[in-house]
């Protein structure tokens, strides 16, 4: 029975971060890991060390959203039933589990380099930071592309131990891409935002702008997903998961529409992975094979 309830508290932990959600960033870290390859040698530690720095990571700022999220969520019907609001997760436990997240990243960060190291605090406030932004301005969309842009540039720095161009054009193509997405999924609390007073695009522009908006910030990161080939001299398979990547996007904006938004769910969290996933699955294969 005890262990029974030790599952069920961490599956309850797990549905309170969206661990399911750590899809979208991980897939682009291990992707620069593979670029990093190209120059430098990346050894299974190192790979461990990234895995439980981006898991850790994630972790904590998802946590850290809940709790300053908490009466918001409360007040809001699309997410009234999360953890912390229906009393699964308490406060207390939930800053328990942040700090230990926050904790172990920074010790990850140790045990990869110096840089990473001293530099792991700061990735950590940016990331808190986040939460707070839909209080103040309707750029929050781009904090947010921010917070999973890191991930390229550190798993880079994991492995070379310095900055360079490569991660720092992934890193504003994730950047770019999933802060075009989070405008597609905020669209289904335009009229909650609005009367709460909270920013976001679609608030501040109305639904139909929004859409518009997303497509062309879309459209950048593809730009910017497309650079990498030539400055990395990638060649055909990379190609061709970037044709699959354009599809997936495009997809994205023919199924969500001003006056249909029954299917944000499926564009946001299945799309994106297919995205993630499948920009992973081919730089992968471009540079291994």
């Amino acid at each position: 029975m005890r262990v029974e309830g030790l599952i069920d508290k961490i599956l309850t932990y797990g549905k309170m971060i969206k661990f399911s959600h750590t899809i979208f960033a991980l897939p682009f870290a291990l992707s620069s890991v593979v670029f990093s390859s190209i120059f430098y040698k990346v050894t299974l530690e190192k790979l461990f060390w990234i895995l439980v720095a981006m898991v850790s990571a994630r972790s904590s700022a998802m946590g850290f959203n809940r709790v300053v999220d908490k009466d918001i969520d409360a007040l809001n019907p699309r997410t009234k039933d999360r953890e912390l609001p229906s009393g699964k997760i308490s406060i207390a436990e939930a800053v328990i589990f942040i700090s230990i997240s926050s904790v172990l990243f920074i010790f990850s960060a140790y045990k990869l380099n110096k840089l990473c190291f001293y530099l792991s605090p700061v990735a950590l406030a940016v990331i808190f930071f986040y939460s707070f932004t839909k209080r103040f301005t309707w750029f929050s969309h781009l904090f947010l592309g921010i917070s999973l842009g890191l991930a390229p540039v550190g798993a880079w720095l994991a492995i070379a131990g310095k900055f360079e161009l490569p991660p720092i054009v992934l890193g504003f193509a994730v950047l770019t891409w999933i802060s075009a997405s989070d405008i597609i999924y905020s669209c289904q609390d335009y009229e909650f935002d609005k009367k709460f007073g909270l920013y976001s695009i679609p608030q501040k522009f109305g639904i139909k702008n929004a859409l518009k908006i997303s497509s062309l910030i879309h459209a950048v990161a593809f730009v910017l997903f497309l650079s990498l080939k030539f400055l990395l001299n990638l060649g055909g398979i990379y190609t061709v998961g970037l044709f699959i990547i354009a599809i997936f996007l495009i997809y994205q904006h023919l199924i969500v529409k001003p006056n249909d938004l029954s299917r944000i769910n499926f564009a946001f969290n299945n799309m994106n992975a297919l995205v993630s996933t499948t920009y992973f699955a081919f730089s992968a294969f471009e540079v291994m094979f």
